[in-house]
């Protein structure tokens, strides 16, 4: 039997409405068909390159993605590098960023940047990072008390060390030394995995690392945690109080978040939430959830979103109070 032109189209079109019936439907949706940027907003070693390095892995080793995930710091101006870089990209729906909470505090400190964080993709909130005070176990402090005591006095020669300037570790910081009538010197670094160095080092003398950053220097002895900047005592330092037991009503956690460039897809979009929501729900993501004290739900979309706003209003707040901005 010969097909004329007319009866191949046909039966062309028969065949791909029968794949589509018949399941197949998913290979027409929205997949990356080259290597993605994956941003990170901050220097190598810290908690977001951990996290960023560690997500890379699982979709590579899981086969979740058809084309790589490729990480990329940009730790500039905390992290100012980064969100101009993904404010501009050429292809929105092949970037995405793993984000800090300077995601909120950059743009409002630096507004000639031209960024707005709510014009960038919902994909992924996987997680909230919590904050520790951390001191030198030779300095012989063990109570948050003799912390305030030793710190008040030596003023501005106690120095606590933080990723970046005007960011979350300098926010604490800043609270610190108004609440307590301290006088520390902070110092900026590029990462959180420099700072924990420094402070086993004792190049500084006390930082606000996240558990994922100081664990190798506690594990080792080095460094001890005081207080912990959360609601409740973390199953992984149970011996450590809150500052809210202390008295003072304060908590502070980070936002660890995947973003996708402004601009990008619908498509694209629910591509990425898909693929980080698979990653989210992996025994990798979860048991480093639970070794590296990660707390916090998924949240993806107009949850968000409302997430983001209402972050960025109380940095904002703090940012005010400080007279950063």
């Amino acid at each position: 039997m010969q097909l004329n032109r007319r009866n191949m189209l046909a039966l062309t079109g028969a065949t791909a409405l029968t794949s589509v019936g018949g399941g197949l439907a998913r290979a027409a949706a929205w997949e990356p068909n080259k290597p993605v940027e994956f941003i990170i907003m901050a220097g190598k070693g810290g908690g977001a390159d951990k996290m960023a390095r560690l997500m890379q892995s699982i979709v590579e080793s899981k086969g979740m993605s058809p084309r790589p995930l490729v990480p990329q710091n940009k730790p500039g101006g905390t992290g100012a590098e980064a969100l101009v870089h993904m404010n501009t990209v050429g292809d929105p729906d092949h970037a995405i960023m793993v984000t800090l909470n300077s995601f909120f505090t950059t743009p409002l400190r630096q507004p000639d940047l031209g960024v707005d964080i709510m014009g960038f993709a919902p994909v992924a909130r996987m997680a909230e990072d919590t904050f520790l005070l951390w001191v030198h176990k030779d300095e012989g402090i063990t109570t948050f008390e003799q912390y305030l005591e030793v710190a008040k006095s030596r003023g501005a020669d106690w120095i606590m060390g933080g990723t970046g300037k005007a960011s979350e570790d300098n926010i604490v910081t800043d609270f610190l030394n108004g609440e307590f009538g301290l006088d520390m010197t902070y110092v900026p670094y590029k990462g959180g995995g420099a700072v924990a160095k420094d402070l086993a080092g004792r190049q500084i003398t006390s930082s606000v690392n996240n558990p994922s950053e100081a664990l190798g220097f506690y594990e080792s002895g080095d460094v001890i945690p005081i207080v912990a900047f959360t609601d409740e005592r973390l199953p992984m330092f149970p011996d450590v109080p809150t500052l809210k037991e202390k008295g003072t009503d304060f908590v502070y956690y980070m936002q660890r978040a995947v973003v996708g460039a402004p601009g990008m897809s619908d498509d694209a979009l629910a591509f990425y939430t898909d693929l980080f929501k698979q990653v989210f729900d992996s025994k990798e993501w979860q048991d480093y959830r639970s070794a590296k004290s990660l707390l916090g739900d998924f949240m993806a979309g107009d949850d968000l979103r409302a997430y983001w706003q209402a972050q960025r209003d109380r940095h904002e707040s703090i940012l005010k109070a400080a007279g950063q901005i």
